[in-house]
């Protein structure tokens, strides 16, 4: 295990990052907060320590410096969330510039371990083009469709560098898309009827739960050099067969030996053998294939 314990969280006012934060200070970690907008302080009673919440321009490499002073690793979410949220040119330069300000400051202080979240989008999302087959793997990189997508393929390139130059882990984690039980309930009228409405990403998912779970072990997992792991759930957001799904929507494409049942689409093979990560929530647990609320 990486002992890597206070620990600098970036996007800690997003969505993962407040699951995540939960979540390091839950096992332990002590947590310096980093988010543009302000942190709310998670409720409850903690093994690890929240030792301050920072409001950060992390485009700026001086105050990204300064608000990672002292910590032993990285845990980097901040970015722009997703394509189509601004002008395609400003979220490429604003998350290339927030990556490589992060970056350069790792590797200036010296830490241990950089975990990072990029995206499934890096893989040829959101397949106007068939995937050449399923499950998706790490092998389908890079085929980026967007600015957005093409900012995380620069980025990965960037943690190769860095980590060849350096030797620190850097860690990419390409989340699926994150939802968590509100969004499950909503499965039965926005998910089901058309199995064309989420064939962007091959009827992938990853519980916000899992996802903060993600960045915990790619913290901890005994990495070398600049890896990259699809994150995403065990299964898909559909009631009907993966096989099915792809017979009907993508025909043709070859469904690889192994996939059975709901199996994902989104492979995460890689990362339950190098970092150890099985996904621990599913939708199931908490609206039925009836539609009916399990939980």
């Amino acid at each position: 295990m990486v002992s890597a314990k206070r620990v600098v969280l970036t996007g800690s006012a997003g969505r993962a990052g407040r699951v995540t934060l939960r979540h390091l200070l839950e096992h332990g970690y002590d947590v310096t907060a980093v988010d543009r907008d302000r942190t709310q302080r998670p409720d409850g009673t903690f093994s690890g320590t929240l030792r301050d919440t920072l409001q950060v321009d992390l485009t700026d490499l001086g105050e990204t410096l300064e608000a990672m002073q002292g910590a032993d690793a990285v845990v980097h979410l901040a970015n722009i969330p997703a394509p189509g949220l601004q002008a395609p040119h400003r979220t490429f330069v604003q998350n290339t510039a927030m990556n490589h300000s992060v970056f350069t400051a790792a590797v200036m202080h010296g830490l241990s371990r950089v975990v990072w979240a990029s995206s499934e989008t890096t893989l040829g999302l959101p397949f106007d083009e068939p995937p050449a087959y399923a499950p998706v793997d790490e092998a389908h990189y890079p085929r980026p469709e967007s600015s957005y997508a093409l900012s995380k393929v620069v980025t990965e390139t960037m943690a190769s560098q860095f980590a060849r130059t350096s030797g620190i882990p850097f860690v990419a984690l390409r989340f699926s898309n994150i939802l968590g039980p509100q969004e499950y309930r909503a499965f039965p009228q926005q998910a089901w009827p058309d199995p064309q409405a989420r064939r962007w990403n091959l009827w992938g998912y990853i519980d916000e739960r899992d996802a903060a779970l993600a960045c915990r072990l790619a913290l901890e997992a005994p990495v070398t050099g600049a890896r990259s792991f699809i994150i995403a759930a065990a299964d898909t957001v559909m009631p009907t067969p993966s096989r099915d799904l792809m017979a009907q929507v993508f025909p043709g494409v070859p469904v690889r030996d192994g996939v059975s049942g709901h199996d994902t689409l989104l492979s995460i093979a890689a990362a339950r053998e190098a970092l150890g990560f099985e996904p621990q929530h599913r939708w199931r647990d908490t609206v039925g294939e009836d539609g009916q609320p399990t939980a």
